[in-house]
């Protein structure tokens, strides 16, 4: 134990030399980032460097735009949160890094499922331990997820827990999940980072407001938690219990820079090991001989979200016996004239080549192309039709009287506030031509980009008019549930935080997970209709399917990315002597 805490102090006295030593971002000019990641192998390129046997030692650093918002796997709700606290809490289910397909990788080394679809059963390995010793176990799953179902927990993963009726842990390596109805995702539900539960109080009281959700004391994961300086950096150190095997990284360090065109110097010269190449650096890391880049399709999509209700009163979808909750309607966005004339207002292929640079292809609606037996192909993306969209406003009421340029009606302006994250130059790039094109037909939009927390916290509350943003590790399964039902619209925490309320959609929703055996043919008709609805309604502005690409340095070997996960095998990296 003693050699271990002297093995830490050294790795945070190097870490804190190397991070001294790189230089301040530089400003440069706007340009265009990533998309992330998805399903097709096919879609995927990566570099490969030839093998040498692997050492023991080196720090691994990543180049992030944003700082993570919380290190609690049950509260978080933005991707950066989720690559750190994915490192640290184990999971009961995986993920097959190439096909996306659930596999027993992780806690979990097998499972059944009863006749009726309604009981499942998963047996435990039983050498996986937190860093205390304390075994995981079938309590950790049972307490986890009774947590995101009581009512004292504040989080965003409440559809994870919707139908199940019970959870029972009759021996430490035994859990069983019982939902009321079939429901033909659920096995994706389970995947969530597990709480040690021997650390918190047992009825879920200290949650929220626990020290644990910014300083994790204990891992169960590759490795483990050390520091957190908030906009700086994140520094683990590996794990030598890890399951899978101890890392040969001595340890990792998730470090924030915000200027895109300091994160790629920064690779280039070897100072941090991992960034999202945006697309216009591609060539650059390409041609560097130092660098390996990994292309892929990601399973998401970017979005321009239309705030539906007053977000100078935010209210829930639901009130507390169930009911639906008449909520005041946003002033403009909530006219589907409006919205329809947003959607008609933008030149979709001219953001594709110019913003993403040929990284990303045209969406009409909320499920992905690569979910063939459920994607809607008679669903086509709206075409760039400025007449169209100025005869939309029209109708609305929305006329430019005075000749200033800008549209109004009953004494009002056409007026609208357009956010997204600081950092991420794509996204600021597409706001700034968005405010563009909008403009040109008579709209007043204020553009912003603002730090990524703050952002969050104003979609979350559901005090924005829109927002730029995107979806994803959406998975295989092409229900979405979160975004669109009524009970999600949860100022503070819920994901349908663009208020969207439709009867025919939470019917179909809910029918479409509860097909008995969960035939594909039998539930693409559902989804089908869905996408007419989402079409229609445009609670979303679908703007692009997301294609990503990461570039790494070449002097660590072992890494092999796959499309549904760059980080499956990192016990496996090595840096090269």
């Amino acid at each position: 134990m003693h050699q271990r805490r002297l093995a830490i102090l050294a790795f945070l006295l190097i870490a804190s030399m190397l991070l001294a030593a790189c230089p301040q971002p530089v400003p440069v000019a706007p340009v265009a980032p990533p998309a992330a990641e998805s399903g097709d192998a096919a879609e995927a390129e990566a570099t490969a460097a030839p093998m040498a046997e692997a050492q023991p030692g080196g720090i691994f650093i990543e180049a992030t735009s944003d700082d993570p918002s919380i290190l609690n796997p049950i509260l978080s709700s933005d991707s950066t949160s989720s690559d750190v606290h994915s490192k640290i809490f184990p999971a009961l289910i995986g993920t097959d890094p190439f096909s996306g397909a659930i596999i027993p990788s992780e806690l979990a080394e097998n499972w059944e499922v009863s006749d009726d679809g309604l009981v499942w059963t998963f047996t435990l390995r039983d050498d996986v331990f937190w860093s205390d010793g304390e075994q995981v176990d079938a309590e950790d799953f049972k307490y986890t997820y009774d947590a995101i179902a009581s009512d004292l927990v504040e989080t965003p993963r409440k559809s994870n827990v919707e139908l199940i009726s019970s959870i029972e842990a009759p021996d430490p390596q035994t859990v069983v999940v019982t939902f009321t109805e079939v429901k033909c995702d659920g096995l994706s539900d389970l995947g969530l980072g597990l709480l040690p539960s021997h650390i918190f109080a047992a009825d879920f009281s200290d949650i929220m407001t626990s020290a644990e959700n910014e300083a994790p004391s204990l891992s169960a994961g590759p490795l483990i938690f050390q520091e957190w300086t908030r906009d700086e950096r994140v520094t683990a150190v590996s794990n030598p219990d890890y399951f899978k095997g101890a890392p040969f990284m001595e340890g990792w360090i998730y470090k924030e820079v915000p200027d895109a065109g300091a994160r790629l110097a920064q690779l280039q010269t070897g100072e941090v090991n991992l960034i999202g190449v945006q697309p216009e650096q591609l060539a650059s890391v390409d041609l560097a001989p130092n660098l390996n880049v990994y292309k892929f399709q990601d399973d998401g999509y970017s979005y321009i979200a239309l705030n539906q209700a007053d977000p100078a009163n935010p209210q829930p979808g639901l009130d507390e016996n169930g009911n639906v909750v008449e909520q005041d309607p946003h002033p403009i966005l909530s006219d589907k004239n409006v919205r329809k004339a947003i959607a008609h207002a933008l030149d979709y292929q001219t953001i594709i080549d110019q913003v993403y640079l040929g990284q990303g292809y045209s969406l009409a609606a909320n499920v992905l192309p690569a979910v063939e037996w459920a994607f809607n192909d008679a669903v086509t993306p709206y075409d760039y039709n400025t007449e169209l969209a100025a005869q939309l406003l029209e109708e609305a009421g929305w006329v430019d009287s005075d000749g200033d340029g800008v549209r109004e009606k009953d004494g009002n302006t056409l007026s609208l506030s357009l956010l997204t994250n600081a950092g991420n130059t794509t996204r600021e790039d597409l706001g700034a031509l968005v405010q563009d094109q909008l403009n040109s037909l008579g709209f007043d939009i204020t553009f912003e980009a603002i730090e990524f927390g703050t952002m969050v916290g104003q979609m979350l509350g559901q005090t924005y008019d829109m927002v730029i943003i995107g979806w994803t590790g959406l998975g295989t399964d092409p229900n979405d549930d979160a975004f669109w039902r009524r009970q999600f619209d949860t100022p503070g925490s819920g994901f349908n935080f663009v208020s969207f309320s439709n009867d025919r959609v939470d019917q179909l929703l809910e029918e479409g997970l509860r097909i008995p055996g969960c035939d594909p043919a039998e539930r693409a008709p559902y989804y089908k209709e869905i996408q007419e609805i989402i079409h229609e309604e445009v609670p979303y502005v679908f703007v692009t399917g997301s294609i990503g690409n990461s570039g790494y340095t070449s002097n660590w070997q072992g890494i092999d990315p796959g499309p549904w996960s760059f980080y499956h095998n990192m016990e496996k990296w090595s840096l090269t002597q």
